[in-house]
């Protein structure tokens, strides 16, 4: 994801791993699109997307009414309502993933009243989406670094999807405490789930390992009691889309039952994410809306379909992990078990 001559450029996931391909975002609608579509993905990726977008979107209102120049008190109403259209046009682009809200609240935050003119406050939001950008960077790294502490000699895990620098502004999460613990030990065995239906793990975490020359082994879903079985792995650690005030983890569709797997055969289950995913005002994961995708996705993919058009299809983006199964979840602000720690880490 960059940002480049006033436009978003963001890598196309869903050419990957066949081709990588860049789509320009040169309007608020571009963003939104990219996010419903999935070409950018992963809650913190879609919240700084999110970000940039606002931008878009804000600077196209001030060109359309042509106010650039103008003192905020003299256009208030027209802005204020033109804002708040933008900010829901992207709010409600994908439900789920509490980064984007998060984001979206940043740049909402930003008064463009306390500014001298219009385009001054446009200067002041794309400074701001920047920022959010870098910071997530920089969250990442930090993880990474906790992570890597806190799993110590770890040589072999198991991910699920794909919790990687495609998934963030860069570096990752889960992907990013596997990265730093590799720089640290001069290797990791990574088994990656394929990850059905989108196959985010088949297509996107195994492309970003071999790329940074990570050892990954690609398994199917099916696939992860067996290999926890033959005790080959120390470990799960996966991302997250929301960490509700309870401690339950939404996270991409499958995550819960490896997570059963998990702790029937007594292996830790590790989540990383950043501090912006935990969302104290929901108090579990029941009270979280499931995202419901396209019934095609699971019918087909990429031009192949190997299900008939009349058969009822069931197909939620995400789903819950209860907080029993979580042995930790690694945060920049420290490594967190259960909601106690959640409660107090937020007063911290």
């Amino acid at each position: 994801m960059e940002w480049v001559d006033g436009n978003l450029h963001l890598l196309d996931q869903t050419k990957l791993p066949g081709s990588e391909e860049i789509v320009i975002c040169k309007t608020v609608e571009d963003v939104c699109e990219s996010i419903r579509k999935m070409v950018v993905r992963g809650a913190p990726a879609i919240g700084c997307a999110a970000a940039f977008g606002y931008v878009l979107g804000v600077r196209t209102l001030v060109k359309d009414l042509n106010v650039e120049n103008k003192s905020p008190d003299s256009c208030s109403s027209v802005v204020t309502k033109g804002r708040e259209k933008i900010y829901y046009s992207l709010l409600k682009t994908r439900p789920t993933a509490v980064n984007l809200e998060w984001a979206l609240k940043q740049m909402q935050s930003l008064d463009y009243r306390e500014h001298e003119s219009i385009g001054s406050y446009v200067n002041a939001i794309e400074s701001k989406a920047k920022y959010i950008l870098q910071e997530d960077i920089n969250t990442n790294l930090k993880i990474g670094e906790i992570g890597a502490d806190f799993l110590g000699q770890c040589r072999s895990v198991l991910t699920h999807c794909n919790a990687g620098g495609l998934a963030t502004g860069g570096y990752g999460t889960a992907l990013g405490v596997i990265r730093s613990i590799k720089s640290r030990l001069g290797n990791i065995n990574v088994f990656a789930t394929e990850t059905r239906p989108l196959l985010q793990g088949a297509r996107l975490t195994a492309w970003e390992l071999t790329k940074d020359d990570i050892q990954v082994t690609l398994i199917t879903d099916s696939m992860c009691g067996a290999l926890m079985q033959t005790r080959e792995i120390d470990a799960v650690i996966v991302g997250a889309d929301r960490i509700t005030a309870n401690g339950d983890v939404v996270n991409k569709i499958g995550t819960y039952t490896v997570s059963v797997l998990a702790k029937e055969n007594s292996i830790p289950f590790y989540v990383a994410a950043p501090w912006s995913t935990v969302d104290l005002g929901t108090r579990s994961g029941r009270d979280v809306e499931i995202e419901q995708r396209n019934v095609n996705e699971v019918r087909g993919f990429g031009g192949n379909v190997w299900a008939q058009e009349n058969l009822n299809i069931f197909n939620p983006a995400f789903d819950v992990t209860p907080v029993e199964y979580v042995s930790a979840v690694i945060t920049e602000r420290g490594v967190i078990r259960g909601r106690i720690e959640l409660q107090e880490t937020r007063r911290s």
